[in-house]
């Protein structure tokens, strides 16, 4: 197994690790709904993408979630 001959001080440890970093998420409004969606994807909240529903996702809900989700729909209807 090969042994590194020298000691690899922190500065040069920290510049070699200085682009190794993860980016934050991007993330755009739903047309819909107003939420936070990522771009290029289906909305989590509604279920639709490019104005077409893709998942029905009020019928996943129980029937008590169903009516909050309805509720804040009919909220964000009204504010557009």
């Amino acid at each position: 197994m090969a042994v590194p001959r020298h000691k690899h001080t922190r500065a040069s440890v920290g510049q070699r690790r200085m682009h190794i970093f993860i980016n934050p998420a991007v993330l755009t409004t739903c047309k819909k709904c107003g939420k936070a969606a990522r771009p290029h994807m289906m909305c989590a909240n509604c279920g639709y993408y490019k104005d077409k529903e893709v998942i029905n996702v009020m019928a996943k809900l129980t029937k008590k979630e169903k009516k909050i989700r309805e509720k804040e729909i009919k909220e964000t209807e009204k504010a557009q």
